[in-house]
């Protein structure tokens, strides 16, 4: 009877007593052996399966001790009678839930993705916002960057040495922002991480408490807002216009702890803060005693005019908190970012950053600090600025000679993607799930908003070709209509 059921495995790394165990235990809880059912005495059963008699009472004792089976001097055993135990165990399954996250875990949890993209576990799809040109990365160049890193990086650089980042490219970075943003910057103050994401999650954690205050740009990078959420702070909205975010427009009058910009190029929108606006946002950043946290998204990619001084570098420096990344420059899979803390604060944010282990590849951020050193990253972003203000002076012109009055838009002073405007009849979350079935990734721009009632497109240029262009643009007359 039990030959069938006990189909042994002597190759499997299992010791046969407890094959023969887990066997009849699950036999006789899914009721292939019915209680008071006999079982083979230990010496039938050894003949049967071909062990020897030791194996077979090793399982028995087994079986005995967890009530499973009932063994009695001079008889055979036999299936326990089970009742109390079936019924426990029903009682037991009812009264079990299935693992539910923490209040405080919803925040993390919650994507805020959705209010924008129709489908944002995809991660893939044309004229997707904030993806950079991979047909324009110099693979040549980064490969032998990677082969030298890989032969010259030795010691404590590939143990535990330093979690803050790669001394060498902390160097390198100091020295480029210094020339290049006019930030104030010391190597040991600059602190390199995968992500800006990981960058926002680490600070509201460290410099707020659940309950504070936190100005958002309004509309504004939906991963600043998850970050602030998560941490349990209250997000109010600093709205924006083509002058940048204007604090005194805030209606809270709770001073923040944590105040959020993209003064460079502002994000959705592509517009730059005025110099009065900035001047403004650090003076009510000191009377609240907040941290500006300055992202600096996209100021390598002017394509006209001057790029404006990072706010970092125009105060004392104490204020504001840089945050860069080269996700865009280079390619989000290289997982380098970075912030430039004040010096008080690098000691502490560093620990934090071991304790969270938000820590990067150190070959990549060698490889990295040779491409900055020897030129090919200053010779990559020219090449790549003008690829991007080809490819996005063509993207408005095909988006007004196809939809004309249907859509508003600029041409964009930089960046890598562009928002436009749609008319009220218009729904842009309708528009954004139409594109995605044609293979298109847009986001809505009305997802981007706070308070702000916004209706529009945010679209990727950057990694598109004239082809994809076209195809985009065909598929959103569809999509809209020409009225």
């Amino acid at each position: 009877m039990l030959a069938g059921i006990l189909d042994l495995d002597r190759d499997a790394g299992l010791p046969l007593p407890e094959q023969i165990y887990r066997k009849i235990r699950a036999a006789v809880g899914d009721r292939r052996l019915a209680a008071d059912a006999p079982l083979p005495s230990s010496r039938e059963l050894s003949r049967q399966l071909g062990v020897s008699r030791n194996t077979v009472n090793a399982a028995y004792e087994l079986l005995a001790a967890e009530g499973i089976i009932a063994v009695r001097p001079g008889a055979r055993p036999r299936v326990a009678e089970l009742g109390g135990l079936d019924g426990a165990k029903r009682e037991l399954e009812e009264k079990t839930r299935a693992p539910q996250v923490s209040r405080r875990g919803e925040g993390l949890c919650r994507d805020v993705r959705t209010d924008a993209y129709a489908d944002p576990l995809r991660r893939q799809g044309r004229l997707q916002p904030g993806a950079p040109a991979e047909d324009c990365f110099p693979r040549d160049d980064w490969a032998r960057a990677l082969r030298r890193a890989a032969r010259h990086v030795s010691g404590g650089a590939l143990l535990y040495e330093d979690y803050a980042g790669y001394p060498p490219l902390r160097r390198s970075l100091a020295e480029y922002l210094t020339r290049e943003r006019g930030v104030r910057a010391k190597p040991e103050q600059i602190l390199i991480l995968p992500t800006t994401q990981g960058c926002l999650h680490l600070l509201a954690q460290v410099l707020s408490e659940p309950g504070d205050c936190a100005w958002l740009e309004d509309p504004g990078y939906l991963g600043a807002r998850a970050a602030f959420a998560s941490a349990g702070l209250n997000i109010e909205p600093l709205p924006v216009d083509v002058d940048g975010a204007d604090a005194s427009g805030v209606e809270s009058r709770e001073p923040p702890k944590l105040i959020y910009v993209t003064p460079s190029h502002q994000y959705p929108f592509g517009c730059r803060m005025s110099l009065d606006r900035r001047l403004q946002l650090i003076d009510r950043a000191r009377e609240a005693g907040a941290l500006i946290l300055e992202d600096d998204y996209d100021s390598e990619f002017l394509f006209s005019g001057r790029p404006i001084a990072a706010l970092q570098g125009l105060g004392s420096g104490d204020e504001v908190i840089y945050l860069g990344t080269f996700a865009k420059s280079m390619l989000p899979g290289l997982r380098i970012a970075y912030m430039i803390v004040p010096e008080s604060l690098a000691g502490p944010i560093a620990i934090a950053q071991r304790n969270a282990g938000l820590l990067g590849n150190v070959h990549t951020q060698a490889a990295l600090a040779d491409f900055i050193e020897s030129g090919h990253y200053r010779a990559h972003l020219k090449r790549i600025r003008e690829t991007y203000e080809a490819r996005g002076r063509m993207m408005v012109e095909r988006l007004r000679d196809g939809l004309g009055n249907r859509i508003s838009v600029d041409f964009p002073i930089g960046g890598i993607q562009l928002a436009a405007r749609l008319p009220p009849d218009v729904d842009d979350r309708a528009v954004v799930k139409r594109m995605v079935t044609k293979g298109f990734m847009l986001a809505a721009l009305s997802g981007y908003g706070l308070k702000a009632r916004l209706n529009g497109l945010v679209i990727g240029f950057a990694d598109a070709s004239e082809a994809d262009i076209d195809a985009g643009v065909k598929a959103l007359v569809e999509a809209i209509g020409t009225g």
